[in-house]
């Protein structure tokens, strides 16, 4: 079950002017495992663990108009239609919780989240979508709630309405299988873009049936991660990552996994890690194990060689120097600075598909 949160006051807001409401949601940097996995009950469960990441994200104002009818909703960009769909469904619920009549009202989104590789960019737009109409009515929904609006407007859902803590999650179902533990283990995640940037188009890969073995694999793989969180055991959860992503190839079929694998490999990275529905893709590192820096500056190096685009190195802890720093947590790292993508695709405006919720952005992912 997705932890409650705490309730509102209704009226008790003074940031802006009345019927006007704000949200932002975060992406992530596609998943450390993904499949087909058992619930409570025993029944086949499609669940994914997403690896956070901050830095780009989705922002969302709406201005809702008492009074005039529900259809009513101007949207920009106008190509958004599901968040256009999720303000809809958010007005309908947040006006069901306060007794008032659903109204129209006006949207505009914005952010800088890729789009295509696989870091959550529709889902962001979606819960900032729900968070500005909950704002707007003054109302703090219940992550259960935004998740099961999320599903409704888009039909999965990544699990960015939740902390940073580590959940398997039925991301068609919008709910929690199982909270793995307090936090992940402590990576330095060095990141690039396979395929050039590319985006990927989730909506034609083959669809893929799970057997009774495969079930079984990626229950192994859930108990091996739960024991990484429990332990802090970074090299366990890149084993698991790293089966996970290979599991993945058999739709994705990444031609350069290979090469990103043995990179890993002979730098002494403790894994790799992809989104299972997109391009971007990282190595995993122990921050832990001497050398970090020079370690980090390697695989950019090793990557780029090889053609593929690094993009950002980020961490799985805070850097800000604090007190009582523990020597699993290193304070304030610096990493060398990786560059936007050169050139491909993913430089060049327009790469996302035609189609609805098509923004006119590049896909650039600035480095930290």
């Amino acid at each position: 079950m997705i932890p409650a949160a705490r309730r509102a006051v209704p009226g008790a807001d003074r940031r802006g002017p009345a019927h006007r409401g704000a949200g932002h949601a975060s992406c992530h940097h596609g998943e450390i495992l993904q499949g087909v996995f058992l619930d409570a009950a025993g029944r086949r469960c499609a669940g994914l663990v997403t690896l956070p990441m901050t830095g780009p994200g989705s922002r969302a104002e709406f201005t809702r108009h008492p009074g005039t009818p529900p259809e009513q909703l101007t949207v920009r960009p106008g190509d958004r239609t599901k968040a256009a769909r999720a303000a809809v469904l958010a007005v309908e619920e947040c006006a069901r919780r306060r007794r008032e009549e659903p109204c129209g009202g006006e949207l505009r989104i914005s952010g800088d989240i890729p789009v295509g590789l696989g870091m959550g960019s529709s889902t962001s737009d979606v819960i900032a979508v729900v968070r500005a109409v909950a704002d707007s009515y003054r109302v703090l929904l219940p992550p259960d709630a935004v998740a099961r609006l999320a599903v409704r407007a888009e039909l999965a859902s990544d699990p960015l309405m939740l902390d940073a803590r580590p959940v398997l999650f039925a991301q068609r179902e919008g709910r929690v299988l199982e909270v793995l533990g307090r936090r992940l283990p402590p990576l330095v995640v060095v990141g690039c873009a396979l395929g050039g940037g590319a985006p990927v188009d989730t909506l034609a890969l083959p669809a893929r049936v799970h057997d009774d073995t495969d079930v079984r694999a990626f229950e192994r793989l859930r108990t091996l991660l739960r024991r990484a969180v429990a332990t802090g055991d970074a090299a366990l959860l890149g084993e698991v990552a790293t089966a996970s992503a290979r599991r993945g190839q058999q739709v994705l079929c990444h031609p350069e996994f290979d090469t990103l694998a043995d990179i890993a490999r002979r730098l002494g990275a403790v894994g790799v890690q992809i989104a299972h529905s997109g391009a971007v893709a990282g190595l995993l590192l122990d921050p832990a194990a001497p050398g970090l820096r020079r370690r980090v500056r390697s695989c950019v190096r090793a990557l780029e060689s090889n053609g593929i685009a690094a993009t950002r190195t980020f961490t799985t802890f805070p850097t800000s120097p604090t007190p009582a720093a523990s020597p699993a947590s290193p304070p304030s790292l610096t990493f060398p600075t990786t560059k936007e993508f050169p050139s491909g695709p993913a430089h060049r405006g327009g790469h996302r598909p035609t189609g609805p919720d098509t923004p006119r952005r590049p896909a650039h992912l600035p480095a930290l």
